[in-house]
């Protein structure tokens, strides 16, 4: 079934949503933008043909933008796309995901969707957007949770004074502690990243990205739970890393993706 169709489906309660969320909205954006920056010739003007004046920072939060649309589609069959359940101990198993599929699941389909020459403008439109949302998620810890506690939203944690969970400290805690706009963050981080790194993080293996996120996830719950500058200090290097891998990784995703398929047939109507 196309996901246009899904998209049509019967509406349902809004509290039927999944709580995980997904980095906040400054981090895919930055993701987005660093994305932008590395596009092959080829996969920007494809890019260009979807989404029209809608650059990659924009559609990367989208999906969750369109997390408050009642329809069944958004409440139930894409609410798990946003994350995967790595077991403590296990490897991914397809198993783990919910009927609905998972990250892992979802990122081949809206890839054969991109790829087919038949799939309407809408749908492609769909599935671009998904891919650098879904890369960028993977790279956040604790959106490949080890299924004790919906990745870190049942960790209580007080930030700065505040009552919240360590999936929000690291959803948008540790980014807007930065005090930038996502425009400067990206910035600030695109010129840092060398040449050299962007040949080591081509890699469009999404189980090694998982893997990389599950080393990180170990080492990121706090003994004591009441954090702020010392935590911020301790994870701020690693925030920055996997928010590069994930804008450099997005761009290598599609310039795969793009460079081997035939130019696009019309320009997107919006």
């Amino acid at each position: 079934m196309r996901f246009s169709t899904l998209a049509l489906s019967l509406t349902v309660l809004l509290g039927t949503a999944s709580p995980v969320m997904a980095w906040g909205p400054i981090g895919h954006r930055i993701t987005g933008a660093i994305a932008d920056e590395n596009l092959s010739g080829v996969a920007r003007a494809q890019v260009r043909l979807l989404l029209g004046t809608e650059d990659l920072a924009e559609a990367a939060t989208w999906p969750d933008d369109m997390k408050s649309n009642p329809a069944e589609f958004w409440q139930k069959q894409a609410s798990p796309w946003h994350y995967v359940t790595v077991r403590e101990g296990d490897a991914y198993k397809p198993s783990d995901a919910p009927p609905e599929g998972d990250a892992l699941t979802a990122l081949p389909r809206f890839t054969a969707t991109l790829r087919d020459p038949k799939a309407s403008q809408e749908d492609k439109r769909l599935a671009l957007r998904f891919i650098v949302h879904i890369i960028g998620d993977l790279h956040q810890p604790l959106h490949v949770g080890g299924g004790n506690d919906r990745g870190g939203n049942d960790f209580k944690v007080t930030w700065f004074g505040k009552e919240t969970n360590l999936h929000s400290v690291w959803d948008s805690g540790l980014i807007e502690q930065r005090a930038l706009s996502y425009s400067e963050y990206a910035h600030w981080l695109s010129r840092r990243i060398t040449p050299e790194q962007v040949v080591a993080w081509n890699v469009r293996d999404p189980q090694v990205w998982t893997s990389e996120s599950i080393s990180l996830r170990k080492t990121i719950y706090p003994t004591n739970t009441n954090i702020s500058w010392d935590y911020a200090y301790q994870h701020r290097t690693e925030i920055d890393d996997r928010l590069e891998r994930a804008g450099v990784r997005i761009a290598a995703y599609l310039n795969w993706i793009f460079d081997q398929e035939a130019p696009a047939s019309s320009p997107s109507k919006r």
